[in-house]
């Protein structure tokens, strides 16, 4: 594998601390473009996003998720959402999209991180973004200028690749 290839997706770090400071909506779209990118059944695109940068309504959506405290000093919030209902790849395809968000955040220089979201974490967000009912929000994704460095890393480990057939020898 090209190793330059490799640099890019061990970039992506889960970033909790940010300065505070506002992101620039170019370097946001830039992302999006990356995460509209992402592979989808069918080429259904279930994704939108709701991205959110007034700070106030930033710090009251992390406020509403139960993990998302952290994100309270983000410059934005982005909710990708769409119609899950009737959609068996919905899942699938969010995931593609959200992951490859989280690769070009990372590689325009940001820190995210990827908060999970179930149907009861949702109510909390809907009140402040008024999303209507028949959408599902996938994750709520703090965004800002990182205040802290991780270091690339990758979490290979031999004993998980199994080549040719399942043993736990491999």
């Amino acid at each position: 594998m090209n190793k330059s290839i490799l640099q890019l997706i061990t970039k992506r770090r889960s970033i909790r601390k940010f300065t505070g400071e506002a992101v620039d909506r170019e370097l946001l779209a830039t992302a999006l473009r990356a995460a509209m990118a992402a592979p989808s059944a069918r080429n259904s695109r279930p994704w939108n996003f709701l991205v959110i940068t007034a700070l106030d309504r930033v710090k009251a959506i992390c406020r509403a998720h139960p993990y998302a405290a952290f994100g309270e000093e983000a410059g934005a919030v982005i909710l990708p959402f769409g119609k899950k209902e009737g959609y068996a790849w919905f899942d699938q395809d969010m995931a593609a999209a959200t992951e490859n968000l989280l690769i070009a955040l990372a590689n325009l220089g940001l820190g995210a991180t990827w908060c999970g979201m179930t149907d009861q974490i949702q109510a909390g967000i809907r009140a402040v973004v008024s999303l209507p009912d028949e959408v599902f929000i996938f994750a709520l994704i703090p965004v800002g200028i990182p205040a802290e460095l991780k270091e690339p890393r990758t979490q290979y480990e031999d004993a998980r690749v199994h080549w040719d057939d399942y043993s736990t020898d491999s």
